[in-house]
């Protein structure tokens, strides 16, 4: 068994990222990338995989008390130093401390600071120009600038703990369900992917989603797997799934879903049928005492309008200027076979696009991770593990479908929540990996290449500009 991220892996995925940089720079050399951004995804990639091979082989025999202080401290610096830096980065290329094209985020902190700014009445006024969904981030928002006052950077301090705490949830929950190895390779992953900088770095709520269902599935595993009956692991995440209601509903929905599928189908070594009876029971209470007729309605609406609402997202998309006319084929079809995969790492220049230009370092890493990804579910599908392992698949799998029925499927924004979840996989993948799979792994390298290929292609032909 592997117990660290091997060095052919690591050389394998640097050269795939620079030969795939290369060949598109020189196939659509009118719209390379800016060098700038070239710079973003090289030093990402690079940083992302010698480190992770690195730091698990040299943090492999410290005990695991050591492990997760040490975690926890670089994690956390190395997110306040992004912050700082790319705080200035902002304001050196936008005139604004904040990221390209900002839209949301002006909307949110300007809200955030209403209850320090003109009082808590003031706040409550504002809360009702925000849909139920929403409410929660902007109270959040307007505590922190209580406690700390309301400069655009201390959110983002705060957002830094939150992550890298985050990290320390996720080595915990992947050793109880992987073991210490898979625990610690994960733990590295989410320390050190980009992406989890990035909403460290800007003023939007998929930071605090993340840490929430992070949080969330962490707890409510603990519970499960404990041979003693302990509510008190159950409340919080409770309480959790309340909160997450008010920020994004049918994340909140699929945690609910997927707890219920946890009790239900986990091994009946792993939870006694008593023991499913019991939770079952206790939870439907909780829920019941719990949830507003507001969030039932909403999580209805998000239901029974799923397909419709995709439909007419594509084609508002179409008639946006510059949009790309291949969005007329996009369905829940096309998007499925590869939602583990996308969002494509974007290397070519397309006006208003620099988010994904600056980011195409980290979805690379994704696309290249998602393959480890997807062998580790296919290994715990086909050998039966996959019930000592319900919660987590069920919330990755369930909000991945959401996320295929919408319109946001190949935004990055929306597939973070569970991004913690597929670098799990990945981590327990590695553990699984043999010498008959470096094969296997060139075979995906080179797949991934023409697939950022044929994707930026695709991009261009669509505008029209090829």
């Amino acid at each position: 068994m592997l117990t660290y991220f091997p060095r052919f892996l690591t050389v394998r995925a640097i050269i795939c990222y620079l030969v795939t940089l290369v060949l598109v720079s020189a196939l659509f050399m009118d719209y390379a990338m800016p060098f700038q951004f070239m710079v973003f995804g090289i030093v990402y990639v690079i940083v992302f995989f010698i480190y992770t091979n690195k730091l698990t082989m040299k943090w492999q025999r410290i005990r695991p008390t050591r492990f997760t202080k040490k975690l926890f401290t670089t994690a956390l610096i190395i997110r306040l130093v992004y912050v700082v830096f790319i705080y200035f980065y902002y304001i050196e290329v936008t005139g604004l401390p904040h990221m390209f094209h900002p839209g949301d985020e002006l909307v949110y902190v300007a809200s955030g600071n209403v209850w320090k700014l003109h009082g808590f009445d003031e706040l409550q006024r504002e809360l009702k120009f925000f849909a139920f969904s929403d409410r929660g981030y902007i109270i959040w928002l307007n505590f922190i600038g209580m406690l700390f006052g309301t400069h655009v950077l201390t959110a983002r301090i705060v957002k830094c703990f939150l992550d890298a705490f985050s990290c320390v949830l996720i080595y915990n929950l992947t050793k109880r369900n992987f073991g210490e190895a898979a625990g610690r390779i994960a733990a590295v992953f989410c320390m050190l992917i980009p992406s989890k900088w990035y909403y460290c770095g800007i003023t939007l709520k998929e930071t605090e989603m993340a840490f929430m269902v992070i949080l969330f599935v962490e707890r409510a595993d603990l519970a499960l797997h404990s041979k003693k009956i302990s509510f008190k692991n159950l409340l919080l995440p409770g309480v959790v799934v309340l909160v997450m209601f008010t920020f994004r509903t049918a994340l909140a929905a699929v945690m609910v879903a997927a707890l219920v599928a946890a009790i239900i189908f986990s091994s009946g070594k792993q939870l006694e049928m008593w023991k499913k009876i019991l939770y079952t029971a206790a939870f439907a209470i909780w829920m019941f005492m719990t949830v507003g007729v507001e969030m039932v309605q909403e999580t209805q609406r998000l239901w029974e309008n799923r397909t419709e609402n995709q439909s007419l997202g594509y084609q508002e998309k179409l008639t946006r200027k510059g949009s790309n006319t291949f969005v007329q084929y996009a369905s829940a079809s096309t998007m499925a076979p590869l939602i583990f995969t996308i969002p494509i790492s974007s290397m070519v220049q397309i006006q208003h696009q620099e988010t994904q230009m600056m980011q195409n370092g980290a979805f690379f890493i994704k696309n290249i991770l998602s393959g480890l990804t997807i062998f580790a579910l296919f290994a715990m599908l086909f050998s039966g593990e996959w019930r000592k392992h319900v919660l987590p698949i069920a919330v990755t799998c369930g909000y991945l479908v959401v996320i295929v029925f919408s319109v946001f499927a190949h935004s990055e924004r929306f597939h973070f929540p569970v991004l913690a979840f597929e670098l799990m996989f990945a981590a327990y993948g590695v553990t699984l990996l043999r010498n008959k799979h470096k094969r296997w792994f060139i075979m995906w390298s080179v797949f991934i290449c023409i697939g950022v290929i044929v994707w930026n292609w695709i991009k261009l032909r669509g505008r029209g500009f090829i």
